[in-house]
């Protein structure tokens, strides 16, 4: 018997409003409410409670509103991917689609920069082109944060690509996203996404149940364009 998949409705953040005393409350009634983001363990604990069997469905379910995103690419596209290592929605259905359609699947590379001038690592993400049918199948080492990632002298940066699906752990209804709290998406996005420039697309790939109403949006966050879940396509 298949067991039923049951999608909850977007999560709510609720609103932290603080009175100092009375003399401000009418300030307070007319400020902004502050946004409080749920907690990330909330996301990747619902993740983990999935069986490897509901992953390859729902990814399976989600492949199928590729063809929207197909309408907005070129021919023999580059498509950023990832590897799905912590019970996030597969990306393998994500590789099988760029080798139907003739698109030139990458992987990122985190730590290929080194450190920048003040000693801390440089977080700017480069791509690795993948040669192989099944990502189980690529070589990998294992970095420091716990990511798989393929290693090569044939390293593309971001502006190069296409489109880049982006891992993410929770977004809202705006296309803000929160990750893993690295900002190595936000790094690599940042000046492409203050310039204006039209690619990478940005594009991201998760479970219905990671979807919120708001996130707190901090100056460095870079919002998605798209998102693809289960349940269709979403353009920001």
């Amino acid at each position: 018997m298949h067991s039923k998949i049951m999608h909850p409705k977007p999560i709510r953040p609720e609103p932290n409003n603080f009175d100092s005393d009375n003399s401000d409350s009418k300030n307070a009634e007319t400020s902004e409410p502050v946004i409080s983001n749920p907690p990330r363990r909330l996301f990747t604990r619902q993740r983990r409670q999935l069986s490897d069997g509901e992953r390859r469905q729902l990814a399976q379910s989600t492949s199928l509103h590729l063809s929207k995103l197909q309408q907005r690419l070129p021919a023999h596209a580059r498509v950023g991917l990832y590897y799905d290592g912590f019970g996030e929605l597969p990306t393998q259905p994500l590789l099988d689609w760029c080798q139907h359609l003739g698109y030139f699947p990458y992987l990122p590379v985190v730590g290929s920069l080194g450190r920048t001038s003040n000693g801390n690592d440089d977080k700017r993400l480069r791509f690795v082109p993948v040669y192989h049918s099944k990502l189980v199948n690529i070589p990998t080492r294992i970095h420091q944060l716990g990511m798989k990632q393929n290693h090569s002298r044939a390293l593309l940066w971001a502006s190069e690509l296409d489109v880049i699906i982006c891992p993410l752990v929770a977004v809202d209804l705006n296309g803000n996203r929160m990750g893993m709290g690295g900002g190595f998406y936000d790094t690599t996005l940042g000046n492409s996404h203050r310039s204006g420039a039209s690619r990478p697309l940005k594009i991201g790939w998760c479970y219905d149940f990671q979807v919120v109403e708001q996130l707190a949006r901090q100056p460095w966050d870079v919002p998605l364009d798209g998102l693809i879940t289960p349940s269709g396509i979403r353009w920001f």
